[in-house]
């Protein structure tokens, strides 16, 4: 298996130290960044005469970077890849410069249906620093709507089904074997937000569907809960809509709202990722050397 000749994280990939250690072995030289680069330049300049670069989903390599560094011939994102038109490496250029583009998928999904659950069952019970209606509440029967019936997505509605809560789904696509599992029924997204009284949104990143419309056909008194790594709202319409009385939003992170809104009373947003506990860290970085030690044997 013929190593790289420089490998370079050109962010944190917010692995274990000891697997930094394994991926430091699959290359002569190993440069690993602390921090996230600001720009384009910057992120060449890291790059340099690399032939496999890595990153997590924070920084975004374009058309500009892969001309200004001839010598890649992998990169490895250290996070969900689901689709090129949502990552964030221009995947169809780099296809075209024969450079190979891996991510890894269902690796921190565990940890977002707890997430989920734990801050869902505090605020009907009133067990934090709010509670959503006067009495407190089970999850039983409550009417939960969730956009986008992918891993994450069907994890979620197996969860929510489990805990005797009303469950129906829109997605891009329709799943009618978790439809006849659950009993769970497709609508589309305008009848849906009309009819739940708990949304989750799990879409891949920039990808956006609600809007001032969206809002105003949810209504008043009650929860958006967003665990995809970026909003999946217009920031102005959440902000909008959380003025109003009785409505609560979530997200894991901090990100997955959007910094306008997250110090207002009624939101309730993490520091970090559900979706990064040591567990899913450990099976991220399997994935991700794997990849890379697939390439190598290959290439």
């Amino acid at each position: 298996m013929k190593k790289f000749k420089k490998m370079v994280a050109i962010e944190p990939t917010k692995l274990l130290p000891e697997w930094d250690e394994k991926l430091r072995s699959l290359a002569e030289e190993t440069i690993f960044y602390e921090d996230v680069p600001t720009d384009a330049t910057t992120i060449s300049e890291r790059i340099g005469d690399a032939d496999c670069v890595l990153l997590s989903f924070t920084s975004f390599i374009d058309q500009e970077v892969l001309d200004a560094c001839p010598n890649i011939r992998y990169i490895g994102i250290c996070a969900s890849l689901y689709s090129p038109e949502n990552a964030n490496v221009d995947i169809l250029y780099a296809e075209k410069k024969g450079i190979v583009v891996t991510g890894v998928r269902d690796y921190g999904d565990e940890g977002v249906k707890e997430y989920a659950v734990s801050e869902l069952v505090r605020l009907l019970q009133g067990r934090g620093d709010a509670m959503w209606k006067a009495e407190p509440m089970e999850l039983t029967g409550v009417k939960v709507g969730i956009v986008g019936m992918g891993t994450v997505g069907s994890l979620l509605a197996r969860t929510m089904n489990f805990f005797g809560m009303n469950v129906n789904y829109y997605s891009r696509t329709r799943k009618p074997d978790i439809e006849k599992e659950l009993g769970m029924d497709y609508l589309p997204l305008n009848e849906l937000l009309q009819k739940v009284d708990i949304l989750i949104t799990c879409l891949n990143k920039n990808v956006v569907l609600l809007d001032n419309a969206a809002f105003e056909l949810f209504g008043n008194g009650k929860i958006l809960m967003n665990v995809s790594i970026a909003p999946s709202h217009e920031i102005a319409a959440l902000k909008t809509w959380l003025a109003q009385p009785g409505n609560f939003a979530f997200s894991d992170t901090e990100a997955g709202l959007g910094e306008e809104v997250i110090d207002l009373p009624n939101v309730f947003a993490g520091k970090t990722s559900a979706g990064l506990t040591s567990m899913a860290k450990v099976r991220l970085a399997q994935k991700v050397i794997a990849n890379i030690e697939n390439f190598q044997m290959n290439h």
